[in-house]
């Protein structure tokens, strides 16, 4: 059964694209500096929310490399989105962009079937599908790559924090990423293809908080030339249709 959706002409976004993707990097880079010099306490609440503040940012950076693969952070300086991509995908945990661009364009072109390199491979189960998920997406290099920097990192900050606010941030926001932008959008059966996508309920707050509205998937695969914070706009034209 296809699926009819409102028409939805690309925004004329200009450089506000650019500024949101600078914003988010230098929020990640001044907040994870300045959780670097904090001092851990186990039973301080601000610990935990450093730490869930550092995974947001994460997912934010990962979204801006997300939006850089489809031409929308500076669409009309290609090389600049090029490399604000390029940057934001190696600083989470130094990802191939190239490889990131690749294997996501499949995504669109082939979601939730054999030949889509996010979806499981025949075992729907969260956690089988999160292993063959990240046996996708990483590689030796990044390993080492992040064995390298942590190392160098060490000279100058605690190691406890670099494991606490640089780590450990990064692994959660892989799983908040994989369990809002894949795993739930794409479980099941669909009744939408070629899209072959679903989207979270319609409540902006609790969109953004989870994963930067990725979470209104549907919408993603419908507009891909949407950037992440136009696609609350296009949900609410969506949810009239009862989707």
């Amino acid at each position: 059964m296809s699926v009819t959706l409102p028409t939805i002409k690309p925004t004329e976004i200009g450089h506000k694209g650019i500024w949101i993707a600078v914003v988010i990097l230098l929020l990640w880079v001044s907040s994870l500096l300045v959780l670097l010099h904090f001092s851990l306490d186990w039973r301080s609440p601000l610990l935990y929310l450093g730490v869930l503040f550092q995974m947001h940012l994460y997912t934010g950076v990962f979204i801006t490399a997300h939006d850089s693969i489809h031409g929308v952070v500076a669409p009309h300086r290609p090389r600049l989105n090029y490399w604000l991509g390029f940057l934001s995908a190696s600083l989470f945990a130094f990802n191939n962009f190239k490889t990131l661009s690749r294997k996501h364009h499949l995504h669109h072109k082939h979601a939730a079937t054999d030949h889509d390199p996010d979806y499981h491979d025949g075992h729907p189960n969260f956690f089988w599908w999160f292993l063959a998920f990240a046996k996708e997406y990483i590689s030796w290099w990044q390993i080492l790559l992040m064995a390298i920097t942590y190392n160098v990192l060490k000279l100058w900050f605690p190691w406890e924090n670099l494991v606490v606010f640089w780590m450990v941030p990064a692994v959660l926001s892989t799983f908040q990423l994989f369990y809002f932008g894949t795993y739930l959008p794409h479980r099941g059966h669909h009744t939408n293809p070629p899209l072959n996508a679903r989207s979270q309920s319609l409540n902006h707050v609790k969109a953004f908080l989870s994963c930067y509205f990725f979470g209104y998937h549907l919408e993603h695969h419908a507009y891909p030339y949407l950037p992440w914070w136009r696609l609350p706009q296009a949900r609410e034209e969506v949810h009239k249709l009862g989707f």
